[in-house]
């Protein structure tokens, strides 16, 4: 195959190649996606906390400041204070880090989901060449990475700075306030801007997601002959055969099924064989079979002619009989052309029964000892 060795891979990578990806952990990922996410679930959690929060943060702070006589004669007792503003001011953010630890985990699954695989984390040789090293440092993936970094720097650096320049006059003031008034104050800016922040961090979220996915495919494409061999490699496995074969019959059956509407009857067993028939009483051709089953398959015929409203006629040896001599879509053998012309009258007067006149009786068929089988499809002897 060495002339598709240059090959260029223009085909969607298979299923196949995708599981083995992923578990060799090559999975599509966006780093912008969980950083946005944690962001903004931070900035949220605090505005839902509301002014309690910064109170409560201004509180700590004021109380920080001031010192009485007893903590003067005692400096030992700062330490002790010191520990219980730190566990008060830790009691304030463990929502904040509960929300964003649960949006991490969340989102780092957004993309490319949750993997886990040791084969990521085992040493790759392989990377260790300068050749591939410089490959990836001045690669078109680096320079896409460069590209992104250069576009996210300047778009947080623009909103910072108008949000600098928007709040410049209230920064300006805090100086002249009290503690807990201006900490307060400093606060609602602080999260206001980080909103801001983080909406700037989302847009690039929003592009870089699917920016990953559309790589991470790009990346996996195959050549023609690669999908080729793939194929040939499945097909040859004997668990594949086995379920392209029966897809195939399930298709096929239900193809077959179908087709029972448009039958004129079912001949019936009546449980374990049902055929359906057609024929044009316009036309100079015999009836046609045009589904066949035994057990399950059977009952689904009669499933189907009771959905449909086709008239069933139990006959069991010439339901035998048609099962096992005549194939889906080919017309009824010769020798049981006169069994099945008396069913097909039989049905097609029903249809111009009127009230006052006696439907023509229901026949018994006959089928010829050539044609009578048993329940094993063996031929009956007389």
């Amino acid at each position: 195959m060495a002339e598709e060795s240059g090959a260029e891979k223009t085909e969607d990578p298979t299923a196949r190649k995708l599981r083995n990806a992923r578990e060799e952990g090559q999975v599509a990922r966006s780093v912008e996606l969980p950083a946005a996410a944690v962001t903004i679930g931070a900035v949220l959690v605090m505005f839902m906390m509301g002014g309690y929060w910064m109170k409560q943060v201004a509180e700590i702070f004021a109380s920080g400041f001031k010192f009485d006589r007893k903590t003067l004669d005692n400096p030992d007792l700062m330490v002790t204070a010191f520990a219980h503003h730190l566990g008060q001011s830790f009691l304030l953010i463990v929502p904040v880090l509960m929300v964003t630890a649960i949006l991490a985990i969340l989102s780092s699954g957004a993309t490319g989901g949750y993997l886990f695989s040791l084969k990521s984390i085992l040493p790759n040789f392989g990377k260790l060449s300068l050749i591939s090293g410089f490959g990836r440092m001045f690669g078109a993936r680096a320079a896409i990475e460069l590209l992104k970094a250069i576009l996210k720097f300047t778009l947080v650096t623009t909103v910072l700075w108008a949000l600098v320049s928007r709040q410049m006059d209230q920064m300006m003031q805090l100086g002249q306030m009290a503690v807990e008034p201006a900490l307060t104050a400093a606060g609602w800016m602080i999260a206001e801007s980080a909103l801001w922040l983080s909406l700037s961090l989302l847009v690039i979220a929003l592009i870089d997601a699917p920016y990953q996915r559309y790589s991470f495919i790009k990346r996996m494409r195959m050549t023609k002959q690669e999908v080729k061999d793939e194929m040939k490699d499945m097909e040859g496995r004997p668990e594949v055969k086995q379920q392209i074969r029966r897809r195939q019959r399930e298709m096929a059956n239900n193809r077959m099924l179908q087709k029972v509407k448009d039958a004129d009857v079912v001949i019936t067993n009546p449980e374990h064989f049902a055929v359906a028939l057609s024929y044009d009483p316009t036309g100079d051709g015999a009836p046609i079979l045009l589904a066949k089953g035994s057990d399950h398959m059977a009952a689904r015929i009669r499933e189907e002619a009771q959905l449909h409203g086709v008239e069933m006629f139990a006959a069991p040896p010439l339901a035998r009989a048609l099962y096992f001599s005549t194939e889906v879509d080919y017309p009824v053998p010769e020798s049981l052309y006169l069994a099945v012309a008396q069913v097909i009258a039989y049905i097609f007067s029903l249809a111009d029964v009127r009230p006052g006149v006696d439907p023509m009786p229901k026949p018994s068929p006959k089928v010829p000892a050539s044609m009578q089988f048993d329940a094993n499809g063996k031929l009956m002897t007389s």
